[in-house]
């Protein structure tokens, strides 16, 4: 009864998604392009060989699926779909597949539309990345018998309380699932408690940990930091929201004061606030974006305004800020910076990645601050004192090193459910 009423909502709210679109289309282009893949329209994929569906919401989704749909790709017996919800997410899916994938954008969350798009693909299938767990999408993957795996499982315990308001509902939900592969312990107990059967359930840490930095990028990374100075201290503030951005440039300006030389590479969350932000800094500091290809000397803070560069622009940084926890947003993906060696810093919620961050810190690969004040401090501190910063680096690649082999056991999973072993 309740997936009934979330649809007849979602009908009734179409005029105000569509008007969305618009919206955001302003902002970033491309959210108003091939809108009839969003009704699960589009050409079906002229491939013989079974295809497995991998839905990816948006860049950090895609991301941590991308060494799963690389293995897939490697056995060459099976097509690989990838779906996204974002512009963001098709480009990097583009950028980094190719035509290796086919790629449409994943349907809304309508019966007929989830339908449309499983008879088109034909998905032999699904793997879900991380905690997308939309009724009419597993409710129909459940009705036609499609195996269903949610990967990189992640649920914290905001999430959790969230989902336990709607108990019945949310059981239905997880009893669709075919099984789900955990990031961590609580995670997945918290599935459980809320109605997932144990022997669905495994715990495979996260894919996020078997990132490879390829000789490729570290040569480039190596060159980009040298038309920056090697020789400045570089700081970099990684995945910015609305509401950080002003105390990280205040925390920088104090950080100014003692060391001239240091350069911030400021990299907000979203495209659309690339402008908002380029402005802010450009009225306290000397700003350059990235997308100039070049700065001039003397510049300040470069505002990371491209696509699919986060890898690249930690690999030019002495210390890295993770963004998403000044404010309660939860925080993002510290493991990225923590495989190029680069201690850590970031604000007290991190509960998108409550687990991670508390064995990083315990570990010693990370900081946690408060403030703008405590910000400089810490900075400051890392800057002056470079045998403690590479000390508390080698501590977060330290980290990443002992949790790898998540890919493998999600693998194993899922050939369980290929049509070919």
């Amino acid at each position: 009864m309740l997936r009934f009423f979330y649809t007849l909502t979602f009908i009734i709210a179409l005029p105000v998604v569509f008007y969305r679109l618009w919206i955001k289309d302003k902002k970033v282009p491309g959210y108003r392009i091939r809108w009839p893949e969003r009704f699960g329209i589009y050409p079906a994929p002229q491939e013989t060989r079974p295809v497995v569906w991998v839905h990816a919401v948006s860049v950090g989704e895609v991301v941590a699926a991308t060494p799963v749909i690389r293995r897939l790709l490697e056995s060459g017996q099976v097509a690989v779909m990838v779906t996204t919800m974002t512009p963001t997410g098709s480009t990097r899916v583009a950028e980094t597949f190719g035509k290796q994938v086919l790629h449409v954008y994943a349907p809304y969350d309508l019966p007929w539309t989830v339908a449309a798009f499983l008879r088109r693909t034909r998905p032999v299938l699904a793997i879900i990345m991380e905690t997308e767990l939309w009724p009419n999408m597993l409710h129909e993957c459940a009705r036609q018998k499609l195996p269903t795996i949610l990967a990189n499982a992640r649920l914290s315990a905001r999430s959790a309380r969230r989902y336990a308001r709607f108990a019945g509902a949310t059981r239905e939900l997880l009893e669709c699932l075919s099984h789900v592969a955990a990031q961590n312990e609580e995670d997945g107990h918290r599935f459980v408690d809320l109605g997932l059967a144990p022997h669905k359930l495994t715990v495979t840490g996260s894919v996020k940990f078997d990132v490879a930095l390829s000789r490729t990028l570290r040569d480039s990374a190596i060159q980009l930091r040298e038309t920056y100075g090697a020789a400045r201290p570089v700081l970099i503030a990684a995945s910015t929201h609305e509401g950080e951005d002003e105390p990280l440039l205040d925390a920088f300006a104090q950080v100014l004061i003692t060391r001239p030389e240091a350069l911030l590479i400021l990299v907000p969350r979203h495209p659309e606030r690339f402008d908002e932000v380029y402005e802010l800094s450009r009225a306290h500091f000397r700003t350059c974006r990235r997308s100039s290809g070049q700065c001039p000397e003397g510049t300040q803070v470069i505002v990371g305004d491209t696509m699919g560069e986060m890898m690249l622009l930690y690999g030019c940084a002495d210390i890295a800020f993770v963004g998403g926890s000044l404010i309660e947003r939860g925080g993002h993906n510290m493991i990225e910076p923590a495989c190029w060696g680069l201690p850590i810093i970031c604000g007290p919620h991190t509960f998108n990645f409550a687990d991670i961050s508390k064995r990083l810190e315990q570990m010693g690969g990370m900081v946690t601050v408060t403030d703008a004040t405590s910000l400089a401090a810490q900075w400051l501190a890392w800057i002056e004192q470079p045998q403690e910063r590479q000390k508390v680096g080698q501590k977060a690649l330290q980290f990443t090193e002992q949790n790898r082999g998540a890919v493998e056991r999600l693998m194993t999973i899922v050939r369980d459910y290929l049509p070919y072993q």
